[in-house]
């Protein structure tokens, strides 16, 4: 009892400085610039899907190559249920709902979740048996068929209206209060931007919370063990069909939301948004930060999801430099993949591997040798 008042103290200034890290960023971004603030946004966003292939690829040790399909069945889906287009495009709807859909987050995010588990159990099924390369060729195609859906799933019904897009999407809402417009406090004027960095910085942190939960559960230790060594981990008793469908589906459902929330904060989605490309970046994100170490997906996905933009101001000098000889967009992709190659040339295990991971064992000390000398 006597460290009372001084454990209450740290507490209080532990939560004082954790509030003006979530506070401040976004306004000390935004005095050089709303793109900065919209670059940590979306930042945000590359973490939430890398948490959630970090279930499947670093807890459950399963390659997936194809995960930004559930980052695009989430986006469509909410495109789907806050734009004009269904009742645009179906009379029936129109005449069911005159008003359109105009789907609050407390439906979306659940629903978003939902069918993204869906998504990722019919995935999980047919590959339970595959592991290494073929687990990753079958994801990589799952990814690309997705896309293909989306991009011609106008005919002969219209749904996602091809590869032109959705448009015209309703900014997230809660109770009638919307993300999508700026907000007056004490004559202090808060951007769209900013609520939306808040909006997305909580799911983080309840998402980190959540995986840390299951990190330490029996789920996480059964996934891990059978990251390790599926035919122990069977041995043992542990229903491995069972646990990979649920990394499956666990993992969706972070890439479903993200989507959803991806959808509304830009207003606007394509097939495009969800190429090979962008599934190959999320990977990299957990191979790059440290596989199954929360700190270090975090990093990864914050470093990756900000290096493209930041380099977009030093590849236009380079490319001034070069009388315009280079193409900046080329020019960027070879910074990053330069970048990438050194990291993992110095750090192998990522840049902050968990502990446990790829642990040497232990070399016996001069004291232990004595000791099992005298115990001889």
């Amino acid at each position: 009892m006597m460290g009372g008042p001084a454990v209450h103290r740290k507490l209080i200034v532990f939560f004082v400085v954790a509030a003006l890290l979530v506070v401040a960023p976004p306004f000390v971004a935004e005095h050089y610039g709303s793109g900065w603030v919209r670059i940590a946004a979306i930042a945000m966003l590359y973490v939430l899907l890398a948490l959630g292939l970090n279930i499947i690829v670093g807890y459950a040790g399963l390659l997936d190559l194809g995960y930004v399909a559930f980052y695009a069945v989430g986006a469509y889906m909410y495109a789907l249920l806050a734009s004009p287009h269904l009742y645009e495009t179906f009379e029936w709807i129109a005449n069911l709902l005159p008003n359109g859909l105009h789907t609050p987050i407390w439906i979306v995010v659940p629903l978003a979740a939902g069918l993204a588990a869906i998504a990722g159990v019919l995935l999980g099924t047919p590959v339970l048996k595959l592991r290494g390369d073929y687990l990753a060729i079958v994801t990589l195609g799952f990814g690309e068929i997705i896309r293909v859906f989306m991009n011609n799933l106008e005919h002969p019904v219209n749904i996602t209206n091809g590869p032109r897009g959705l448009d015209r999407i309703d900014a997230m809402n809660i109770f009638g209060f919307s993300f999508g417009r700026a907000v007056d406090i004490f004559g202090f004027r808060i951007p769209s931007v900013v609520l939306y960095f808040w909006l997305f910085l909580g799911l983080v942190v309840a998402s980190v919370v959540i995986c840390h939960r299951l990190e330490n559960s029996r789920i996480g230790r059964a996934w891990m063990a059978i990251r390790e060594d599926e035919v122990a981990a069977k041995a043992m008793g542990i229903n491995t069909r069972n646990m990979k469908l649920l990394a499956f589906a666990m993992g969706a459902t972070f890439g479903g939301v993200s989507g959803s929330m991806f959808a509304a904060f830009q207003g606007f989605v394509s097939p495009e948004s969800f190429s090979l490309m962008e599934s190959i970046m999320i990977v990299a994100m957990v191979v790059l930060g440290g596989m199954g170490h929360l700190p270090g997906v975090i990093l990864g996905a914050v470093l990756l999801a900000a290096l493209p933009e930041v380099l977009r101001y030093v590849a236009a000098p380079l490319q001034q430099m070069t009388g315009g000889r280079l193409d900046a967009a080329i020019l960027r992709q070879l910074l990053i993949a330069t970048a990438m190659i050194s990291i993992m040339l110095l750090r192998p295990r990522g840049l902050w591997p968990a502990r446990e991971h790829g642990k040497a064992a232990p070399s016996p000390t001069a004291d232990t040798a004595a000791a099992g000398a005298a115990a001889r």
